[in-house]
């Protein structure tokens, strides 16, 4: 699958150069129609089109892993605020100012992520408007393709009203001449309607509950939209416990089929799975972005290692030391539960690694992020690494479905039941700790968000919890404190209002005047 996504995004990329230069040139050539300019309506003519066109979509997630300037990546950028990471490199200063918590709209990654998101939207729009006029086409086929393109668009949204707040809400394809080209902002609640909307017309396209070939399932479909409900349920709409419900409900639907279906959806066994190239898009994870060496390599391994000023550990020569865990929160796992294995070596971290992969150990004196490390690329002992990963990407993880329903179940009822334990303790003795039982509402509640911190972390996903909750893990008493007034201890930063939400990119503001009034404190 990852080669087609290749070969049919490169034809569709080609499809939209010569729609560009279409536009450009003499009105007349030779007084004839020149059949090479091709159009939405005279591309998409054929079965293979509409494979060309998702594929590309895909392959647009990749601006998750790109580059934003020296020493870092896009991907730095969703736990940059928490208060979870820190750098050891000095030379980057939109990522120091996101650590800093001192950003504003002139940021590159917050820039970067604003253009990657919405060219994921122009994308699934441009499925979404074409597909449908492709004719002959099995109509089975034509289904899936738009389920995809409606789950792709929703993830998409998803994140962008969880960054900023009121969004432009294009759902169609836009040229010079549309209406809408310089869109307004559409208000949150609108936003969240259209998200839950795709996604529910997701569900209904007849996808695989589980694909491990990297495309969207109908697990990864109806994983978001638990995770939507949930975040509904909180701040800044506030809807409550009838969404924690429906939160519920969405999760245990994907628990049920797990349960029915052990060898399709479940928790690895070990965590060493999460970084094996091996385990792409299986069990455990529901939903990723692909990379394939010859294709598209995966461009945050070096951001895992240390900077120049260390010896090398990999064979793909020196790292850059781009976000390292802070000592607070790397502490924080055992200091009260002494048996957690997660900071364990060469679990979610490792203090020392091997002179280019498989030489002479090499002590870091620092914990650095192992998550999602490639130890094929960088290698290991008697095993010399590749220096080329094709390890994925994780944004939606079977773990985070499981505490999803935990906390949702709880807050729905009043009190957590046996399936809501039974989802928290599998998370929790994987890890090495004990069971829990006899928890009240509160005690339980606060025992899952911590797991999320610790089980979720350096997933994109604990800047969102601290959003929607406002509140923020506390390292030192293991409790939690609101959003607003907390200090991250990793660089004694101190959160405000403004930070609920991102400024909208300068640029953009600048290019399009209807998205006034910038957010607010910015």
């Amino acid at each position: 699958m990852k080669r087609n996504i290749i070969r049919k995004t490169i034809q569709l990329a080609l499809c939209g150069a010569m729609l560009i230069g279409a536009g450009s040139g003499c009105k007349k050539f030779l007084e004839e129609t020149d059949p090479s300019n091709l159009s939405p309506d005279s591309y998409f003519t054929l079965p293979e089109h509409a494979d060309a066109a998702i594929f590309a979509a895909y392959a647009r997630l990749r601006f998750v892993g790109e580059g934003a300037g020296i020493f870092t990546n896009n991907y730095a950028f969703l736990d940059a605020a928490t208060g979870t990471v820190i750098t050891k490199t000095a030379q980057n200063s939109d990522l120091n100012n996101l650590l800093g918590l001192v950003y504003d709209g002139d940021n590159l990654q917050i820039g970067n992520w604003w253009k990657g998101i919405y060219r994921e939207i122009a994308q699934a729009n441009l499925v979404l408007d074409n597909v449908p006029k492709i004719n002959p086409m099995d109509e089975a086929a034509r289904k899936k393709v738009m389920g995809e393109a409606y789950f792709l668009r929703a993830w998409s949204y998803f994140y962008a009203v969880r960054l900023w707040g009121d969004v432009p809400l294009v759902l169609k394809s836009q040229t010079p001449a549309s209406t809408d080209f310089a869109p307004s902002r559409t208000s949150t609640e609108e936003v969240y309607k259209a998200i839950v909307d795709d996604l529910q017309k997701a569900e209904a396209a007849g996808l695989p509950w589980k694909d491990n070939t990297g495309r969207a399932s109908t697990a990864a479909i109806k994983a978001l939209l638990a995770k939507v409900y949930l975040t509904m349920a909180g701040f800044p709409l506030s809807k409550g416990q009838a969404y924690y419900k429906l939160a519920a409900d969405k999760a245990k639907e994907v628990i049920d089929y797990a349960n029915a279906n052990p060898s399709e959806i479940g928790l690895f066994t070990s965590y060493n799975d999460l970084h094996s190239v091996g385990s792409n898009n299986k069990l455990e994870l529901l939903f990723q972005v692909q990379y394939l060496s010859g294709v598209a390599e995966n461009p945050v391994q070096t951001t895992m290692l240390p900077n120049n000023a260390q010896p090398d550990i990999s064979a793909k020569g020196s790292g850059q030391g781009t976000y390292v865990p802070s000592l607070s929160f790397y502490n924080s796992y055992k200091k009260f539960e002494p048996t957690d294995k997660r900071p364990d070596q060469q679990q979610f971290f490792y203090n020392y690694y091997f002179f280019k992969g498989n030489g002479d150990t090499i002590k870091l004196g620092t914990p650095y992020i192992y998550k999602f490390f490639d130890a094929i690329c960088h290698g290991a002992p008697g095993k010399p690494g590749t220096g080329i990963s094709n390890l994925n990407l994780t944004l939606i993880r079977y773990a985070e479905v499981l505490l999803t329903y935990a906390e949702a179940q709880n807050r729905a009822d009043g009190s957590a039941n046996a399936m809501a334990y039974t989802a928290l303790n599998a998370v929790r003795v994987r890890a090495g700790l004990p069971a829990k039982a006899g928890l009240g509402q509160a005690e339980f509640e606060q025992t899952v968000w911590r797991e999320r911190w610790h089980e979720l972390c350096y997933e994109g996903v604990v800047w969102f919890d601290m959003v929607r909750l406002r509140k923020v893990y506390n390292e030192d008493t293991n409790g939690f404190d609101d959003f607003i007034g907390h200090v991250n201890k990793a660089n004694n930063a101190t959160l405000a209002k403004k930070h609920l939400l991102y400024p909208l990119p300068v640029f953009e503001m600048k290019n399009n005047p209807n998205l006034k009034p910038q957010n607010e404190g910015y």
